[in-house]
């Protein structure tokens, strides 16, 4: 498999998984500056039209793109790992549920603080008023236990630890002090030896 990835976005999800499943995998990181080239200087774009990260291309030369639903394939791929629970379960529905939550609830109410053009007072209310309910759920669902689905990690703190990270990141430059339950979480996903290692992998 080849994990096609720019350091410090949402790839680091699949690459933590991969390491948890102990699927073997190459990395090829995306050079955004030289107009999208792989390391092996092919056109990203030619082998995911959609333009971004992360993509997964499988031993059969197809690719996945779309990170939650790549988690949730590896995952299906080692189920002796538990990062999932087994499909058509109600316990996969929540994962799902939490995958659904995570990619547009929070992830994606990321981007508008990114925007060099959106106002700083804009970008403050959105913080407010749109992202810091989500962190707040977040926090309260890992009050009292270590990650999001009880006392086993699954894809979705993997997803969990991108946007924490982010959120804590050069670009939004913010922290996780008004959410205790979720500064613990995080530390505990900072430990983590996959997570240590993609972090490794991407520096």
């Amino acid at each position: 498999m080849r994990l096609f990835y720019v350091p410090g976005v949402c790839s680091i999800s699949p690459n933590i998984v991969l390491r948890e499943a102990g699927i073997p995998f190459k990395l090829d990181r995306i050079d955004l500056k030289a107009g999208k080239l792989t390391q092996a200087g092919e056109k990203y774009l030619s082998i995911n039209p959609k333009g971004y990260v992360p993509a997964l291309e499988l031993d059969d030369g197809s690719i996945l793109t779309e990170g939650a639903v790549m988690v949730q394939y590896i995952a299906d791929l080692k189920p002796e790992a538990k990062l999932a629970p087994r499909p058509g379960t109600m316990e996969r529905v929540r994962l799902q549920e939490w995958l659904n939550f995570i990619a547009t609830e929070l992830h994606k109410n990321f981007s508008p603080m990114y925007q060099p053009w959106a106002p700083d007072t804009f970008k403050a209310e959105w913080r407010e008023k749109k992202v810091a309910p989500r962190l707040a759920h977040l926090d309260k669902s890992v009050e009292g236990r270590p990650f999001l689905m009880g006392d086993t990690f699954t894809v979705a703190d993997a997803y969990a630890f991108y946007v924490l990270r982010a959120w804590q990141g050069p670009a939004l430059k913010q922290d996780l002090a008004a959410w205790p339950n979720l500064q613990a979480y995080y530390k505990r996903l900072s430990e983590r030896p996959s997570v240590v290692a993609a972090v490794a992998s991407e520096a």
